[in-house]
């Protein structure tokens, strides 16, 4: 199993696309100030520490063709040039002609609904088929963006909403709306047991010490504060083990952030192949082989599917929120239990 799919929603690249060369005057007002510190000001839809990387890689000159340096101090009105390195990550991957359940488009965003069983991004075994490829193609302009606009991401098998940037201005804003925990993320989750009816889960996360390839609850150096809400929406039996619909909200975006936490209350994911303490694996199989073997029916990892997704559009700045029923076979899954469809219709605005 490979996890370099799964990687913090939130941690971003600093190769920036267009290899184009762009003039920025500084104004008379940041006499005085840092280079980087007028340049920051001057180019707020780049971060600081990017633009400090692109004064060291030589990207920023005067007009006299010297180049900058991180500490000069302003003078007065000056011109500097700045040219803008193209994202050698995107070379390295093709568009692909791949389905896709594209939600919302515009022309800085786009909103995916995304099947269970693709991966977010190529990586080792993953090479191709991927979101990215596929959005390499609906979408071309994503090839002038890091990571072709993918500014979060969801695992292989979990399903649901995902909003792409299709230019850098926008992707440099919704991170940063990720990274002020502003963008509103909701769940739906099939788990074994009955949990409490509503809790919140404050339990730091990093590499599992004892499995370099899984997640765990630690507080071993490098770890990440990690919080998860939820509540119970409808609990059920199957044959003499309880069973539990619940919604979870997301305030942080760790790698298997949602599997991990549950699993370490003692609730693991229905049928999720990776953290499976605790749960009754032979009832399990059991369970997943009602559901048919039709396409549309099978299930190949976690119960959960990101079924909300709200937040602040970079453009209009208006406050927006997207919704999308779980897959057919979640649908079906949760028929076969017994668990009503009012109980998680709230979710879909």
């Amino acid at each position: 199993m490979s996890t370099e799919d799964y990687i913090d929603e939130v941690e971003i690249t600093e190769e920036i696309p267009l290899s184009n060369e762009i003039m920025v005057k500084i104004p008379s007002q940041c006499r005085g100030d840092r280079l980087d510190k007028s340049l920051a000001t001057c180019m707020p839809q780049y971060s600081r520490s990017k633009l400090q990387n692109w004064i060291e890689a030589k990207l920023v000159r005067y007009d006299d063709g010297k180049f900058a340096q991180i500490k000069d101090q302003i003078t007065g009105e000056q011109t500097l040039w700045v040219t803008i390195p193209e994202d050698p990550q995107n070379k390295a991957f093709e568009p692909e002609n791949i389905p896709l359940e594209i939600i919302y488009s515009d022309s800085s965003i786009a909103l995916i609904n995304k099947s269970a069983g693709m991966v977010v991004h190529p990586a080792a075994g993953n090479w191709s088929g991927t979101l990215l490829n596929a959005l390499l193609h609906h979408f071309p302009e994503c090839n002038q963006v890091p990571r072709a606009g993918i500014v979060h991401r969801l695992d292989k098998d979990t399903s649901g909403l995902l909003v792409i940037a299709k230019n850098i201005i926008t992707q440099t804003h919704l991170v940063r709306q990720l990274q002020s925990r502003t963008v509103s993320r909701r769940y739906l989750a099939l788990v074994w047991g009955k949990p409490p009816l509503s809790k919140i889960i404050n339990a730091s996360m990093g590499r599992d010490p004892r499995d370099r390839l899984k997640m765990a609850v630690t507080e071993a150096h490098g770890s990440k504060e990690a919080i998860t809400s939820f509540k119970v929406l409808q609990s059920v039996s199957y044959e003499n083990k309880d069973i539990s619909l619940i919604e979870c909200k997301l305030q942080t975006g760790r790698t298997h952030q949602i599997r991990v936490h549950l699993q370490h209350l003692g609730f693991p994911l229905l049928n999720d192949p990776i953290y499976q303490l605790r749960a009754p694996l032979q009832l399990q199989k059991v369970l997943m082989d009602s559901l048919g073997t039709s396409s549309e029916n099978l299930i190949s990892g976690q119960m959960l599917h990101a079924t909300q997704l709200g937040f602040t559009h970079p453009e209009s700045e208006q406050e927006l929120k997207w919704s999308c029923p779980p897959p057919q076979s979640f649908l079906k899954l949760m028929g076969n239990l017994g668990i009503q469809e009012q109980v998680w219709h709230h979710l879909l605005v």
